[in-house]
């Protein structure tokens, strides 16, 4: 069955409000793993010169960059799907042990709309998992609060220092569709 993209005009404007909200708080590394949820703010960050766009492999490669990033004085942002989350659990102890701001948005898949059974139970318990490694967890269910939570969830981050979860519901990116 091919894939097709998500629903259409459900993501229609809240990546360039979030791109926007990065660059105000200084935000100068992204890191991600590919994702149709977050594809508009990928390419708008990969497209500004203030800032570097790095593709990762997995997700815990995003916690060890951004350290490595606040090290070297700059702010960055982890971009990954949900069902990354349990990739990064051992990683999360090096921001709590070392203190280091970590700033994720994370598109959320299993939730509504959702075919795919083997994603719920990670939707389910993705905010328990980050909760357990002292995340301190935001979640955006409407596109017009995606980028005041973001905000506000940034500041918390880079001025805690914190790790904080930005978890941007289905609702607002979409539920993927697939045709037979």
């Amino acid at each position: 069955m091919p894939e097709s993209d998500v629903s259409p005009g459900e993501n229609t404007h809240w990546s360039g409000d979030v791109h926007a909200v990065l660059k105000d708080l200084g935000v100068r590394q992204v890191v991600y793993v590919p994702d149709a949820g977050h594809k508009r703010l990928i390419e708008m960050c990969a497209a500004d010169p203030d800032m570097v766009a790095t593709q990762l492999t997995t997700e815990e490669e995003g916690i060890a960059m951004l350290s490595g990033a606040f090290l070297g004085g700059d702010r960055g942002v982890l971009l990954m799907q949900s069902s990354g989350v349990g990739n990064c659990m051992n990683m999360l102890s090096l921001t709590y042990a070392c203190r280091f701001p970590l700033l994720m948005l994370v598109t959320m898949r299993g939730q509504w709309g959702e075919f795919v059974s083997w994603q719920m139970p990670t939707a389910k318990n993705t905010p328990k998992m980050l909760q357990l490694y002292d995340v301190l967890v935001q979640e955006a269910d409407r596109i017009e609060e995606v980028a005041e939570i973001v905000e506000a969830a940034g500041r918390t981050a880079f001025d805690g220092p914190n790790a904080v979860a930005v978890l941007i519901s289905q609702r607002v990116i979409g539920s993927k569709k697939f045709t037979r």
